[in-house]
């Protein structure tokens, strides 16, 4: 390293008779440079193809990360009305259309909204039924339409039935609306929405008929029903609850699976049943159950 020099001293005036002495102010001394890089030793330089390889990675990240964010943001920013119930493949769904919400008639609210205390259903109960997946039959009985009670009441054994058509009249029943199909390898389905007057109603049918050891009145060919531990409550939506039942082995000619919903004042009741010793396959169930709950939702 150099030895910094003393900057010369400056010369003397001869200053004027009578002046005040003036002491010059002290010459800065400016700071060290920074030494350059000993020319024995260069700062060693990476290779191109490492700078080639790092600008790649840099632009895929970016795009990436571009693309990560607008997939997001679609998710996010999708309204539940527009969310598909299409298959995923591989899994057993099965291929549900599009779902979307009926319009309300004008200035009624949800059946959750602030205001709607007896959270009524103001749209048509018909079009809150989930439609029949691409490959389905369609039940000529169930077809999307308005029931009687005696149709509903046909699903359970013959000794449930006068008791469930008694209380259903008593407990300020309005409708109810069903649908129902089967698919090509035999498993059958069956969706029937019971409205009441108020959520009070519908909450109180619900509990009197099926909850309880015996998770509800026996179904045609399934007098034991359990609770299916695989049902995590998925799907679910807010202010809405679900009961999942299916029936153990060894059962008869076909499995059967049921599931009860109550949303506000409309009561959900879901059947399903596929012949053989392998029975109802639990995914499209599920799917079914999940998707008739965020229509009610």
């Amino acid at each position: 390293m150099t030895e910094q020099t003393a900057a010369p001293a400056a010369e003397s005036v001869p200053e004027p008779a009578g002046a005040t002495p003036v002491t010059p102010p002290p010459v800065p001394i400016p700071p060290m440079p920074p030494l350059p890089p000993s020319p024995q030793h260069p700062a060693p330089r990476p290779p191109r193809r490492v700078l080639r390889a790092v600008a790649r990675w840099t632009v895929a990240v970016l795009v990436l990360g571009g693309l990560g964010a607008g997939t997001a943001y679609a998710i996010t920013s999708a309204e539940r009305t527009d969310v598909p119930g299409l298959a995923t493949k591989g899994d057993g769904r099965w291929d549900f259309p599009r779902l979307s919400l009926p319009a309300l008639p004008a200035g009624a609210p949800r059946p959750f909204s602030d205001g709607n205390t007896a959270e009524i259903h103001h749209a048509d109960l018909r079009r809150l039924l989930l439609p029949a997946p691409a490959g389905a039959t369609a039940d000529k009985t169930l077809t999307g339409g308005w029931v009687s009670t005696r149709q509903f009441v046909s699903e359970y054994e013959k000794d449930s039935r006068a008791g469930i058509g008694d209380q259903l009249k008593e407990s300020a029943l309005r409708h109810i609306a069903a649908r129902g199909w089967t698919m090509p390898d035999g498993t059958s389905s069956r969706i029937y929405l019971l409205q009441f007057n108020s959520a009070g109603y519908a909450e109180a049918f619900h509990d009197d008929r099926y909850i309880g050891a015996t998770v509800g009145d026996p179904l045609i060919g399934a007098a034991q029903m359990d609770l299916d531990e695989t049902w995590s409550g998925g799907g679910r939506v807010e202010s809405t609850s679900s009961h999942v039942a299916r029936e153990p082995k060894p059962f008869g000619a076909s499995q059967v699976r049921q599931a009860y919903l109550v949303a506000g004042d409309t009561v959900a009741l879901i059947f399903q049943s596929r012949p053989g010793a392998g029975g109802t396959e639990r995914i499209p169930f599920h799917q079914t159950v999940i998707l008739q709950n965020q229509l009610l939702g």
